[in-house]
């Protein structure tokens, strides 16, 4: 069956098969019940308190020492750890405590003797260093290594180190108030020395001030003499540089402005190239392209206008001549017509004349009533003596009737009783 323990105990696994035994620290291990035997020890770190009463030291005085010691079984080193194992197999912590405590104390107080209470108790550091050492050698021979081990505490009962103190302070004390006044003493020397030194230092300063300004106000005066004079060269060079320069930049600009006016010259030029082939691109050419179509337009309408008007001419021509045959022809039938009427007139004499004059006399009357049907409101005056309304309204219109050949005769003097006796004139006139 499988065994286990943490990193602060080993196994020991011994029997058979396990010769010499298998040391485990911190891990697993397989055993056979019965025929094997797994035992535990502890690796856990041991505190010591390591007390020693009344050692006597170097010049017999007894003191009492109490060190912190820490201590443990190194479980990483194989040799150490089977030591351990052959020491303090079956040993409880405790008991393992004492027995190192113990070895710790001898070594403790070994090392007491060998020192006086003054080397003990002012130089703590090289008793503990002598104690780990020593403890340290001893304790490895028993799988145990030492970790730490510091002085806790040194006193004694005959107030030794009391006294001690008592004259150490004393004395400390002492050297302290010489020390004191000779720091005052040397303090009011040095500071009366740097008084001095520091007004010496202030007059020279002073004094040196004084050489430098003088040195200075000459050496200023023939800079400034030296300096002026290369100033006034240096205004006349400055203003005879500023008058070339300036020529130099008007004959430049008068340069600059040639070459300008030239290629505003050529600028103009390519410019006016370029306008008239725009203008001969955009205006010429389409013009004439204009003019071609409006030209070849005029002849077409010119030659159909002519067309027309031989067609018209033509048509007129026919139409003239149809008219004429027509007119012709009419007045054929209308002389043809008046003939026959003159011959019926001739003999029916007056009878047929008082029935034609009967059949115009209405649309006589109709003619001279026809004014009045388009007159939307008439108003008729009466002096009481004569007809009112439409009798008298028929009335007018047959006087008006009566008055109808006087007025022929008045526009064309023709008697129209006389025209009677030539019935063709006659029909002419009813016919109008």
């Amino acid at each position: 069956m499988f065994y286990t323990c943490g990193p602060n105990e080993a196994m020991v696994v011994s029997g058979c098969g396990r010769s010499p035994p298998l040391m485990i620290a911190g891990g697993r291990v397989f055993v056979l019940p019965c025929i094997q035997k797994i035992q535990r020890i502890s690796l856990n770190t041991l505190t010591l308190n390591v007390k020693s009463d009344k050692v006597y030291t170097r010049h017999g005085v007894p003191i009492s020492v109490t060190g912190i010691a820490q201590v443990k079984i190194q479980g990483q080193n194989k040799e150490m750890l089977a030591t351990a194992c052959q020491m303090f197999m079956g040993k409880s912590e405790r008991e393992i405590s004492e027995i190192a405590l113990e070895t710790l104390e001898g070594h403790q107080r070994a090392i007491i003797a060998h020192l006086t209470v003054e080397e003990i108790y002012q130089d703590r550091k090289k008793f503990s260093e002598q104690v780990f050492k020593v403890a340290s050698s001893d304790l490895v021979n028993m799988g145990i290594g030492v970790v730490s081990y510091t002085l806790k505490d040194v006193h004694d009962d005959q107030d030794y180190l009391n006294s001690l103190g008592k004259a150490r302070t004393a004395q400390v004390q002492k050297d302290a108030r010489i020390g004191e006044a000779q720091y005052k003493r040397d303090s009011v020397i040095k500071e009366a020395r740097a008084m001095q030194e520091k007004v010496s230092a202030q007059y020279k300063n002073e004094i040196e001030m004084a050489k430098a300004q003088r040195d200075y106000e000459l050496k200023k005066a023939a800079y400034d003499k030296e300096v002026n004079a290369k100033k006034a060269e240096s205004e006349m060079a400055y203003q005879l540089q500023v008058a070339k320069t300036k020529q130099c930049i008007e004959e430049e600009k008068m340069q600059v402005m040639v070459v300008e006016r030239t290629q505003q010259i050529m600028l103009q030029e390519q410019e006016i190239i370029r306008k008239e082939k725009e203008l001969e691109a955009k205006v010429m050419k389409p013009a004439d392209a204009e003019r071609y179509r409006l030209e070849k337009l005029a002849e077409a309408q010119r030659a159909q206008l002519i067309m027309e008007a031989e067609a018209e001419a033509e048509s007129i021509k026919m139409k003239g001549e149809a008219e004429a045959f027509a007119t012709e022809a009419k007045g054929r039938a209308e002389a043809e017509q008046m003939a026959k009427k003159a011959e019926a007139f001739k003999q029916y004499k007056e009878g047929a004349m008082v029935d034609l004059l009967l059949e115009k006399l209405p649309l006589m009357a109709e003619a001279i009533s026809q004014p009045l049907s388009h007159a939307q409101k008439i108003t008729m005056v009466s002096s009481g003596g004569s007809e009112v309304g439409a009798a008298k309204l028929a009335g007018e219109v047959l006087d008006i009737m009566t008055r109808v050949p006087s007025a022929l005769e008045k526009l064309t003097g023709i008697d129209i009783s006389q025209v009677f006796c030539s019935p063709p004139l006659v029909l002419c006139l009813l016919d109008e």
